[in-house]
């Protein structure tokens, strides 16, 4: 394979682990988020937990999360829990850095792994 192939290569394998890399990233951040405001909501335990995965699932198929973060708020806003929307955005930006290290701290204690293809 010539120089040019296995640099295109590589670029593709860098390409598709950043991809992967961000995809849980989002996933985890989707999760730590709900986690939070299912404490708000009184939740715990597997309620909790139950609550946190609907609202992974809510945001799959919106890159924007403009769903997630509807549900959220309607679910604060019927609970009659005041949190302004900037806030829970904030919340969900903060929450970004807190489950990019925590994959990135399990990526190298092998406890999660990414693929290259």
């Amino acid at each position: 394979m010539s120089a040019f192939g296995d640099r295109e290569k590589a670029f593709e394998a860098k390409y598709h682990l950043d991809e992967e890399l961000a995809f849980k990233v989002n996933v985890r951040r989707d999760k730590l988020l709900g986690l939070w405001v299912a404490e708000r909501l009184g939740f715990s335990g597997t309620q909790a937990q139950a609550y946190a995965r609907a609202v992974v699932e809510t945001d799959f198929a919106d890159p924007r999360h403009v769903h997630m973060l509807a549900k959220l708020n309607q679910d604060l806003a019927e609970a009659r829990v005041a949190i302004a929307a900037e806030r829970l955005q904030h919340e969900m930006e903060r929450l970004l850095g807190v489950a990019k290290q925590e994959i990135l701290a399990e990526v190298v204690a092998g406890k999660q792994s990414l693929s290259p293809e």
